[in-house]
Formats: C-alpha cells, structure tokens, sequence
C-alpha cells in the first residue's frame, strides 16, 4: 500500500507490502535518490487499544497514535510528531467531504484507482460548479466526481469501463 507523509516540512512515500511473515516498509524522501528499507516480523508486532508494539532490530518500540483526518499525533518513546498521511481512500474521501471534484485549473484528475461506470458530459459542455461530470467506482463505491467551477469540457480522455490510476487526468476542461 502506498501513502505519502508529511513531517516537519518534508515529504515522503512509503510503501508497505505485507507479507506472510513480515511488513516490508521502504521509505523515501520526495525527490531523493535514497530509499531506507525496513522489514517488520509479524511475530515482533502487537496491537492493542490502538498502541502498538514492536521489536525492531533488538529495540522495543511502544506506539501511540491520534488520528483526525489525515493528521495523526504520534508519541514514542518520550517523543511527540504530528504526521500527514495521505493513502488514496484519503485524498478520495478528503474530496467527497469538501463536495468539490479532485483536480486543478484545467481538468479532472483521479485521487485513487478506480473504473469508469459512466460519464455524464460530451465535449464542449458549458458546465457550472458542482456539476456531476462523471462516476467512478473505487473501493466498491461509486463516486460522483463534480466540477469545481463553471468550465467548458475541452476533450474527455476517458470512457466507460476503463480503469485509471491515481493521479491520471480522466477530462480537460477551460475555466
């Protein structure tokens, strides 16, 4: 699974893959060549309560988290940090809340992988804010994906029934 977080001002990736004795953790600072890979043995980790507890390379570590939204209060080891985590059900959800469609000026964008069910604009539309532009189903839901502003549909890149990534633009739009 991959997240981005944002601590004391810099931001990374972090990608876990659990497997069937370990989390393999690979951490990366945003624009930085170097990547820390970490490996976590299932039977070194606890939960419970919502702290956690792991045995990493001969050192205990007892975690306690917070979480609102996307922000999480970390203590451990005698130290507190805020953290931003964004995974993509996050920046999803964090855009559905707000009523507003993923995407910048010029175009919709995708916050997470999902499948085009249906698109509800041609190209050259003339459409008003929170105008539904199209439904995408991720994470078993379908979402209705909105304009942010009034626009003109330049050129549609997607169509029903295909998949899109994260981040891929699925319409261009002119404001």
């Amino acid at each position: 699974m991959l997240f981005e977080a944002e601590l004391k001002k810099k931001s990374y990736q972090v990608i876990v893959n659990k497997t069937a004795s370990s989390w393999e953790v690979s951490l990366k600072e945003t624009g930085s060549e170097s990547e820390e890979k970490l490996v976590i043995s299932h039977k070194d980790f606890e939960e419970a309560d919502g702290v956690i507890s792991f045995l990493f390379e001969n050192h205990s570590y007892l975690v306690d988290t917070v979480a609102s939204g996307t922000d999480y209060d970390v203590f451990t080891r005698g130290s507190y940090r805020k953290v931003k985590i964004f995974n993509d059900e996050m920046l999803l959800h964090e855009s559905l809340k707000s009523g507003k469609a993923i995407g910048g000026d010029s175009g919709l964008t995708s916050g997470m992988p999902g499948k085009i069910t249906k698109v509800l604009v041609k190209e050259g539309d003339k459409v008003e804010e929170g105008t539904p532009l199209l439904i995408m189903e991720a994470m078993k839901m379908e979402n209705e994906m909105k304009a942010t502003g009034e626009a003109t549909i330049k050129k549609l890149l997607v169509a029903a029934g295909d998949n899109v990534e994260t981040g891929a633009t699925l319409i261009q739009y002119e404001k």
